[in-house]
């Protein structure tokens, strides 16, 4: 039997699996005869992009319920080491150690957060990287707000004015209010460049003060956490901050096993693949998502989000298989680029172009993002295998709408 091994299961990975499942069926090829197994720490699918919201209760999706109906196999297991050259992944189970043999791979390990060794950051800081560290982060709001008054209970603060560190603080009012925090309430957004999203640009970041100014959101700029304690942090500045809630968002990266394979990086460990989602100088290893950089349209790479990793995905099952099969394969091309960014209950933020440009604020730009986070980046999950794999073909939709 031949096999197909798709490591992670976030939007690249998921995407990918299911795309080559439609490939597969495409072509003909019986489920038994060329396995697709895709491997992920988890049994579900995360929707990712969700885990600053309020509401995380729908952000996983059980894999089962996806995979199953197209005859994907999945298994829950921790990818240790990545062998090119034997075409094997030791993976570690609750067996203990297995080694999986493949005659394509599909790289989609994804992203993780940057922790530098700060004092304390380990221990005291929350985040939103993963399903589980989120729903960490909502237990212990919930049990500040059974708590009695005491020194920063009732302030947070955000490390990182970035994309999901501005989520994560203009969406904490609402947090606190489902959670029952209240006294005098404090958020805090702490960054060391001199302006908050600083790569999000000059048109753009007039609108977030904005939002920022009316959610009472504080800042504190051009400073770095010098440490973290479990009553509060301490900032280069020689401020400390009293709280009880810290939450890290400064920087991603690459999954660090795709540093591992001896290929072209960028500065953030991902692998550099051309249009067909291939590995540079890995012969039968594909990747996409936030593990893989290609040019989007030719010109600029793309950027660690759900917005490329989807595509990236389908593009990436579609083409490992048509390899497999011999079959013509199909470059990726996305020609547009919006970013919509949420703003808490103050609204959100759409923008269109690589600079950026502002087209919808406010509730309008809401509503798009809401589509988004609760439609649009969700599989059908009726189990219908006819829907799963029109879902999965491999071409890029259309920007999200939006009212100006």
């Amino acid at each position: 039997m031949a096999r197909i091994l798709v490591l992670g299961a976030g939007f690249a990975g998921l995407w990918a699996a299911i795309g080559a499942a439609r490939k597969r069926d495409e072509l003909g090829v019986r489920a038994k005869d060329t396995e697709i197994l895709v491997v992920d720490r988890n049994p579900y699918h995360n929707i990712r992009v969700r885990n600053y919201e309020v509401d995380i209760s729908d952000a996983a999706i059980p894999l089962a319920g996806v995979l199953d109906p197209i005859g994907v196999k999945h298994l829950v297991g921790d990818v240790q080491a990545i062998d090119p050259a034997r075409q094997e992944v030791v993976v570690k189970t609750n067996r203990g150690e297995e080694s999986l043999a493949h005659d394509r791979l599909v790289l989609t390990l994804g992203s993780e957060l940057v922790r530098p060794p700060i004092p304390g950051l380990a221990k005291y800081s929350f985040d939103v990287d993963t399903y589980a560290a989120a729903t960490r982060l909502d237990a212990h709001l919930a049990a500040l707000g059974k708590r009695g008054a005491s020194q920063g209970r009732s302030t947070v603060v955000v490390v990182g004015a970035g994309f999901t560190g501005i989520e994560v603080a203009t969406e904490m009012p609402g947090k606190l209010d489902r959670a029952g925090v209240t006294g005098d309430r404090r958020i805090v957004l702490v960054d060391p460049n001199p302006v908050v999203g600083a790569t999000i640009g000059e048109h753009a970041r007039p609108i977030i003060n904005e939002a920022l100014a009316a959610l009472g959101v504080e800042t504190r700029l051009g400073v770095k956490v010098t440490a973290v304690e479990a009553n509060g942090l301490a900032l280069s500045s020689g401020e400390f901050i009293a709280a009880q809630t810290v939450i890290w968002c400064a920087g991603m990266r690459a999954s660090p096993l795709a540093a591992t394979l001896a290929a072209e990086h960028d500065r953030y460990g991902r692998l550099i693949v051309d249009p067909f989602m291939r590995a540079t100088g890995l012969p039968n290893i594909f990747a996409a998502g936030d593990a893989a950089s290609c040019l989007a349209d030719g010109v600029h790479p793309t950027v660690m989000s759900c917005q490329f990793a989807r595509p990236m995905g389908r593009f990436a099952g579609h083409n490992v298989v048509a390899d497999l099969f011999g079959e013509p394969m199909l470059p990726l091309t996305i020609d547009w680029y919006v970013t919509v960014l949420d703003l808490g209950q103050w609204g959100a933020l759409y923008t269109t172009g690589w600079d950026r440009q502002v087209r919808t604020t406010g509730a309008a730009a809401k509503a798009t993002k809401q589509t988004i986070n609760h439609v649009r980046i969700y599989p059908p999950r009726n189990g219908s295998r006819a829907e799963l794999f029109a879902a999965a073909a491999p071409s890029v939709q259309a920007p999200p709408p939006t009212a100006r």
